[in-house]
């Protein structure tokens, strides 16, 4: 097959770009990145050499390119992963969100669809994949019919029990509620990704996830943010009262599900990936500051000082949970990290990998690869 994987030069594009190109060498793996702040080729210095790996430096939103890129390299499968993501910035900026989100989604649809309407079993043996967010759901309350104060252990309808600030949980028959400009333009994508389904027939797949953590995440996120926050005892601003409930899974657990459900998910279902593992904001960000005080041998806790309670986000969604029963009933995923050996591996990796965040937060790559691309 021959594959391309949109953002495959971001966070958790290039977890899944590695994955594929590593585990199938029969494979061609096309990385189609804009490269902007956000994403960042020093992500897969350990694969560009591979054989079966191509990097492609293009916009989502140049149509003519991707359709000419798709016909020029006979591709079946697209993995969308390239968006806007950072609800900040889609505040300030959602023409922005609206472009890459939404037009680049349409772009990517009317591409596959011209290039494969063209092939002799039109859409036989093609895939579009394209990968969203829990935000589209909106937000959930922290409730329990009994009354009984979060958090408290609870079942989801696989029969796993975890810990919940809630008895909801977004499934995937909820109903979209977006509350922000980014969760607005995701959900807009999505409902073009069903409608070219139902439409023209294409071969489309749906997955909105939680949050994600891991390695090569852009520190503008909490969780690298505060890691190198901590490390250099700067203010770690919470908002509000750091009471908002995320729900977060390791980004390798999130790229094996992703490689699953390209393989072998039902065309036009939507799956819902989560790690069952809620945390308040404020709770994971104690154990932020006590796990990297503890590795770089200071009193344990000693930076809880740094702590600074800022102004609310405008319509800061209160808790997010997903239900991935679907997911593990039908393929049989589940994530295979706990949440404390994650972030264990998440702090050290950060801690190790200190020449990769201060070209990141200095912001040299961006000039680095403007100089390079300006040259051809």
């Amino acid at each position: 097959m021959n594959i391309i994987i949109t953002g495959g030069a971001g966070f958790i594009g290039s977890h899944v770009v590695r994955l594929f190109v590593n585990k199938y060498p029969q494979y061609k793996i096309i990385n189609l990145d804009k490269l902007t702040y956000a994403g960042n080729l020093a992500n897969l210095k350990d694969i560009e050499n591979k054989p079966n790996y191509k990097f492609v430096r293009m916009d989502i939103c140049d149509f003519n390119g991707v359709l000419k890129l798709m016909q020029d390299e006979h591709v079946d499968g697209i993995i969308h992963l390239a968006a806007e993501s950072h609800v900040d910035r889609s505040i300030k900026d959602p023409f922005t969100f609206a472009q890459t989100n939404v037009m680049g989604t349409l772009s990517m649809l009317q591409a596959a669809k011209t290039a494969w309407e063209g092939c002799p079993n039109k859409y036989e043996g093609k895939r579009f994949y394209h990968i969203s967010t829990d935000e589209v759901y909106g937000a959930l309350q922290m409730t329990h019919p009994e009354g009984i104060m979060p958090p408290f252990t609870t079942k989801a309808s696989s029969g796993k029990h975890h810990l919940a600030y809630g008895d909801k949980f977004f499934t995937e028959d909820l109903k979209y509620q977006p509350h922000s400009p980014y969760s607005a333009a995701k959900a807009s994508s999505d409902h073009f990704v069903r409608a070219f389904h139902d439409t023209y027939g294409l071969p489309t797949i749906v997955t909105n996830c939680s949050n994600n953590y891991g390695p090569y995440q852009f520190p503008e996120k909490l969780i690298p943010l505060f890691i190198n926050n901590i490390r250099h005892r700067k203010p770690l601003p919470v908002y509000g009262k750091g009471e908002n409930v995320r729900d977060w899974l390791y980004v390798e657990d999130h790229a094996r599900a992703i490689d699953l459900i390209f393989h072998k998910g039902v065309i036009a279902e939507t799956y819902n990936i989560g790690g069952f593992n809620e945390w308040k904001n404020i709770d994971i960000i104690k154990v932020l500051i006590n796990t990297v005080d503890r590795l770089l041998g200071r009193p344990e806790g000693a930076d809880m000082d740094l702590i600074t309670y800022v102004t609310d986000r405008a319509g800061h969604d209160m808790r997010y949970a997903i239900d991935s029963s679907k997911l593990q009933r039908e393929l049989g995923w589940e994530p295979s990290l706990q949440f404390e050996e994650g972030i264990e591996k998440t702090v050290r990796w950060y801690l190790d990998n200190q020449e990769w965040m201060d070209n990141v937060t200095s912001g040299d790559y961006l000039k680095y690869y403007e100089d390079m691309y300006s040259n051809r």
